[in-house]
Order: C-alpha cells, then sequence, then structure tokens
C-alpha cells in the first residue's frame, strides 16, 4: 500500500489493523468468508475505473470492448457452473437482485409468500423493516414448533388460501436442506413464479455438495462472498423466458452504473469453483459444520432443528442462562467473531434474540479440520461459561491466538 500509505496515512492504517484483527480472530459469522489473493487484485485493478451502463454489445458508453469481454467471460461461466438457462451478474448486492427479481414479473401490492424472519428468513423477504413490505402484500411460513423444520403442509394451505404470485424459498438462518421439489410442486399448484435466494448456500451449490434449486425454480439468486468465497455482489439466474425482463429490472430499472470490478470477480470465483481445491473447500465446509454442532450439542447448547445441513450452526444459548447479544460480546472479547440471532422461539416475543448463528466457511478456508473445531468448541464454552471470570478470559483469548497464528489467512 504505497501510494495509500503516502496519500492517507490514516486509512492506511486502519487497513493494517483491519488485517491484524482479520488474521488473529476465529471467523465464526455465517455471512463472511476468506477471498483468495486473485480476488483482491481484480476488485483492486483497473476495471473499478470503467463505468458501464447496458449489457455487452449496447453499452451507453464508449471504450466498454474489454467490460464487454469480461462480463461475457462470466455469464459463460455462471451458466456452465450452475446449469442455468440464464444469468445476470451485475447486481450489486443480493437485496439488489431479490428485488430485481420481484419487479421483473410483479406489479406494486401484488401477493408473495416468503419465510419469516424469525424462522431463518431474510429482511428483503418482506419484513416490515423491507422496504419490500412497502411494495407487495407479503405473507409469511414458518418452521413446526417441535422439528423447527420448514413446516410443507402449512407452506401449501397457505399457498392455497393466500393465492400468492410468487413462493420464496431460501432463508438467511435455517440450517437444514429446502425441498425445492416440493416447494416447486406447491408453487405449480397456485400458479405462483417459485424464487429461491440462496444467497448463503451459493458456494455448496457451485460445488455439487448440496442439492441445487436451478432447476426447479423460475428465478434464483445468491451472492459470492459467502459459501462463494468471491467479492461482494450478487447474480441472478432464471429461465430463459425470464431473462430480457430480469435484465430490464436491473438497468435501467433499479440500478445505473454496474461495478466492473464486481463482475471481474464473478468471472474469476466462477472459474475457481470449478477446480477440486474449491469443491474439497465446500465438503469440509459441511463436515465442520456438522461436528461443531455436535461438539456444542455435548456442552449442553441447544442446537436449532437438532443439526445442520449446511455451513451453518445455529444455537440457542438459553440453557446457559444466556441471550445472543450477550453471547455475541463475549465471544468478541476473547476473539471468536459470530453474530447474535434470532431463532423460531423468539418469534412470539419482538426483541429477544435467544440465539447465535455460527459458520464455518471461514475457518475451512484457513484449513481448519476437526481437531481444531474441538478445540474451537472448547474455547466458545470456556468463554460463555467463564464469561465473569477475568483470567478463564485471558486464557481464551492467548489460545484463540495461537490457534489463528497455525493457520493464517493469507501466508
Amino acid at each position: 500500500m504505497k501510494f495509500l500509505s503516502k496519500d492517507d496515512p490514516e486509512v492506511a492504517e486502519l487497513i493494517k489493523k483491519e488485517e491484524s484483527r482479520i488474521e488473529n480472530t476465529i471467523d465464526l459469522i455465517a455471512s463472511e468468508n476468506h477471498s483468495p489473493r486473485s480476488i483482491m487484485e481484480v476488485l483492486g485493478s483497473v476495471f473499478n475505473t470503467k463505468t458501464i451502463e447496458g449489457y455487452p454489445g449496447k453499452r451507453f458508453h464508449a471504450g466498454c470492448i474489454y467490460a464487454d469481454e469480461v462480463e461475457n467471460l462470466a455469464i459463460s461461466r455462471g451458466k456452465q457452473l450452475f446449469g442455468a438457462e440464464y444469468i445476470n451478474v451485475q447486481p450489486h448486492s443480493g437485496t439488489s437482485a431479490n428485488l430485481a427479481v420481484y419487479f421483473s414479473v410483479l406489479e406494486m401490492g401484488d401477493r408473495i409468500l416468503a419465510m419469516s424472519l424469525p424462522h431463518g428468513g431474510h429482511l428483503s423477504h418482506g419484513h416490515r423493516a423491507s422496504i419490500t413490505s412497502r411494495c407487495f402484500e407479503f405473507n409469511h411460513y414458518g418452521v413446526n414448533n417441535k422439528t423447527e423444520l420448514i413446516d410443507y403442509d402449512e407452506v401449501r394451505e397457505l399457498s392455497h388460501k393466500f393465492k400468492p404470485r410468487m413462493i420464496v424459498a431460501g432463508a438467511s438462518s435455517y440450517p437444514r436442506l429446502i425441498d425445492y421439489e416440493k416447494m416447486a410442486e406447491i408453487a405449480k399448484e397456485v400458479s405462483s413464479y417459485l424464487f429461491t435466494d440462496m444467497a448463503h448456500l451459493g458456494g455448496l451449490v457451485a460445488a455439487k455438495v448440496i442439492p441445487s434449486p436451478v432447476p426447479h425454480s423460475d428465478f434464483v439468486t445468491f451472492t459470492c462472498y459467502k459459501t462463494m468465497m468471491g467479492g461482494r455482489g450478487g447474480v441472478i439466474l432464471c429461465k430463459q423466458d425470464y431473462g430480457k425482463k430480469i435484465d430490464s429490472a436491473i438497468f435501467p430499472g433499479c440500478q445505473g452504473t454496474s461495478a466492473v470490478n464486481l463482475i471481474v470477480a464473478k468471472a474469476l470465483i466462477f472459474k475457481l469453483a470449478m477446480e477440486p481445491e474449491f469443491v474439497d473447500i465446500q465438503k469440509k465446509t459441511l463436515e465442520n459444520a456438522a461436528y461443531l454442532a455436535k461438539q456444542l450439542d455435548k456442552k449442553g447448547y441447544r442446537i436449532v432443528t437438532g443439526g445442520t445441513d449446511n455451513h451453518q450452526v445455529l444455537v440457542d444459548v438459553t440453557p446457559k442462562g444466556l441471550k445472543g447479544n450477550a453471547a455475541e460480546k463475549f465471544l468478541e472479547f476473547v476473539g471468536v467473531i459470530a453474530n447474535r440471532n434470532v431463532i423460531p422461539i423468539d418469534s412470539d416475543s419482538p426483541g429477544t434474540v435467544s440465539g447465535l448463528r455460527l459458520g464455518s466457511s471461514a475457518v475451512t478456508s484457513r484449513g481448519m479440520g476437526k481437531p481444531e473445531i474441538v478445540k474451537i468448541a472448547d474455547l466458545i464454552d470456556a468463554a460463555m461459561v467463564n464469561h465473569e471470570n477475568k483470567d478463564v478470559l485471558d486464557r481464551v483469548s492467548k489460545e484463540v491466538f495461537e490457534l489463528c497464528k497455525k493457520f493464517p489467512v493469507y501466508s
């Protein structure tokens, strides 16, 4: 950072501090991961300065010859990777992608059925705090109170009563597989579009270690910085028939100029996702998540749904006399980074946060395996149980630091 250090030493110092924080903490945030160095290079490349509006061959600015080539490369690789009929790689984010899907085929006020936030859904799935709830009429399905799994009978019943024009599958905090085929059957019964938001699962689907929603869905969105390990930004996959509507919904509908450096990063991660190393990381991500759930269960934490089928472990911390927000702070104090999260039992008590959402992607990307997962579970428990004991917390902090040194993010 020789130029940044000269132009703005203050910002350069903050970047160095953030690099140190990343290297010396254990990242268990399910929506984060560590990108390859090559991703960081393309994000800071000269493509960052190019302005584009429109699509390859039909731009509203000159000088797009190489921007066109790189976007076409991202398109061809993405279609091949996910087996998609059509793809748009321009969305700035997952929420931007979701908005484009809604507005591509729906009218203001149309009905949408989606998963409720406390049961695992996302803000952009019609939560009252999201603009989506002001544009469309949402109803929400949830999970079974006992199993904490999606109640497909309820989804079917609500669909027939509510008669939505679109059904949303996918979640931001649901640790189990979703039966996309069954969701597609229900959508067909009520003549509804099926839209799957696999923001968290893109990398796992790309590696084919979990089932893909693409064959069953009219629309699929995902982001590239979670399990995908790439740069930021969203992607839309859809049936060929909806391609032009999706393109129009993104530009000029929802966005102006697109970030070419993000599109380059998408092209790159799609290539890397076809390689054995990426597939191996995704397999180990599943193994590590399942093992973490098992270890925490042994220590007396209640694992929501009883386990996990993806990279997420949703933990109920109330058996330890804690709330999620307090647990998050205790862990951050010792260098374990996680996030508080509502869980299904919180749905009847607004404002209550009883859980932690843990993800295995980032630690797996660092090369950690089952022995380290056992250690991480021990450190989590020690910090939670002894959150008032400074000596214990100091010991845990030291052990976290030592573990991180053995598995550098960027060696």
